[in-house]
């Protein structure tokens, strides 16, 4: 049965993903060109940005007007969309201080869904689309399967973050959790590699 929950905070009882392996291939890796369409109605393929770049990726942001279920909340590493997009917005300004020329968030929902959480969450940076998957199976990124909201892929990422400098991976968070603390954690990383 659907139900209401806080999805600014994180239940005690969130179940802990584990390292599958599934990014393994991952560090290291020239991104190819790939433009992906954003909240702000840009196009931007992360393959040319030069500097660091950061992009966390989360299977898909929930809506204070949809309701939650518990088979979300029992998926490992589901749980912690919003928390991660704030914990990310919190963190902007240290981020590109130690830094980083971009800062992205990145999953499969549309632009048009995306854009409601840029304004609600204050995001001060754009969220990116790969609705139609191309950057998810090129890259070969971490995906499972869930009921999708309204017109929305069944197709979610796994929760991950990326440190891209010049087009090259160089560092991949993964598995993350809990999310809040996923953009504290690239920043310890950053200050250790600057």
């Amino acid at each position: 049965m659907p139900q209401r929950s806080d999805m600014y905070t994180l239940p005690d009882d969130l179940p802990v993903p584990r390292d599958d392996g599934a990014c393994d291939h991952l560090a290291g890796m020239v991104l190819p060109s790939i433009p992906l369409s954003t909240t702000d109605g840009e196009k931007v393929d992360l393959s040319l940005l030069r500097g660091r770049s950061v992009v966390y990726v989360y299977p898909r942001t929930g809506r204070p007007d949809l309701p939650t279920s518990a088979a979300w909340d029992a998926i490992p590493g589901a749980r912690g969309c919003t928390p991660q997009s704030c914990s990310f917005r919190d963190h902007y300004a240290e981020l590109r201080s130690l830094g980083a020329s971009a800062v992205f968030g990145l999953s499969t929902q549309t632009t048009d869904y995306q854009r409601e959480a840029v304004e609600r969450l204050h995001l001060p940076f754009a969220l990116l689309s790969d609705s139609d998957l191309v950057f998810t199976r090129t890259l070969r990124l971490p995906t499972f399967e869930f009921e999708p909201y309204r017109e929305e892929s069944s197709t979610l990422l796994k929760r991950m973050a990326l440190v891209i400098r010049d087009g090259r991976i160089e560092k991949v968070f993964y598995p993350v959790f809990p999310p809040d603390r996923n953009a504290g954690d690239v920043t310890d990383w950053l200050r250790a590699h600057t």
